[in-house]
């Protein structure tokens, strides 16, 4: 079993992204931490064609995540959205016990900079844990008229907070890359969900975010030692955030001064996206609208 691995759970509309992120891991991974990707099985031909060539990677199927959890149903990933599913396998690849801890990327991240495993574990073995306030973000927000960030991210920090009963500050870690340790996973599982005749597909829901599931069983159950970190990659969740840190003359080279890597959040970035918009050209006109507005809002 690996002390670390890298992993990425994708999709056939991000795998241009995912080649990105592979190129950038084949160049910058010093220590050679093994990288996997899952996908649908269906998925998989595809995959192997856009990747073919591009660096070293070892493939799992979604399907495999999901059946290595004797409690859960085959086909349950298929009654829940695309981003719910995404979530709760990614958040359940550690039952395949290929791992102690892995890097838990998205397909939308890339590495800018040289990495290496002592970069995501500590001298004892165990691993880092990113987990902070986001007073940043939330203050930047606030300051450009976007409150609502604050109160809809705070909401969810309440109600997952309260599945466990704790009180005191909110803590997040809103975007990958995560390290997750096995040992937390299957924490949560023996001692919240076993007892409660749940599983990770049952609690994992829009109200209560895989990420600040894990966090919170951390700090409840400590299964492993709390060594926290700030954010690993610099993450631009939106459009007006990106034009902002870039009229503040942000760039990828300075980046590199505090962060292992970058992310455009697809949700906003659609640049690499494989396959048609499934967006009519109405909608799609009114969205680049949107972003040129946004753009010049940067400027106030």
């Amino acid at each position: 079993m690996n002390n670390l691995v890298l992993y990425c759970k994708s999709y056939r509309k991000d795998f241009l992204r995912l080649r990105r992120l592979l190129l950038s891991i084949e160049k910058y991974n010093v220590d050679k931490i093994p990288f996997y990707i899952s996908t649908p099985e269906a998925q998989y031909d595809e995959l192997a064609k856009i990747l073919e060539g591009v660096g070293s990677y070892q493939w799992i199927s979604d399907e495999s995540i999901i059946s290595a959890n004797s409690r859960v149903h085959a086909g349950i990933e298929k009654t829940r959205t695309g981003g719910q599913a995404q979530q709760t396998i990614k958040s359940e690849f550690w039952r395949l016990g290929l791992c102690e801890n892995y890097v838990c990327l998205d397909s939308d991240c890339q590495f800018i900079k040289s990495f290496s495993e002592s970069d995501f574990i500590a001298t004892d073995g165990n691993p880092y844990t990113v987990i902070y306030q986001n007073k940043e973000y939330f203050q930047l927000a606030i300051n450009r008229g976007r409150g609502r960030v604050l109160s809809e991210l705070s909401l969810e920090g309440n109600r997952v907070k309260a599945l466990f009963g704790r009180l005191g500050p909110n803590y997040y870690c809103p975007c990958p890359p995560f390290i997750w340790s096995s040992k937390v996973w299957a924490s949560l599982d023996r001692e919240y969900l076993v007892p409660r005749a749940l599983t990770l597909w049952d609690i994992n829901t829009p109200d209560h975010p895989e990420a600040l599931l894990y966090l919170e069983a951390l700090l409840n159950f400590h299964a492993i030692p709390l060594y926290p970190i700030e954010q690993l990659f610099r993450i631009y969740y939106y459009d007006w955030h990106y034009f902002l840190l870039r009229r503040n003359g942000e760039r990828i080279n300075k980046l590199s001064a505090n962060y292992l890597g970058v992310i455009y959040q697809s949700s906003w970035n659609k640049s690499l996206d494989l396959g048609p918009s499934g967006k009519s050209f109405p909608s799609r006109v009114l969205k680049w609208i949107k972003r040129f507005f946004h753009y010049l809002e940067s400027f106030i």
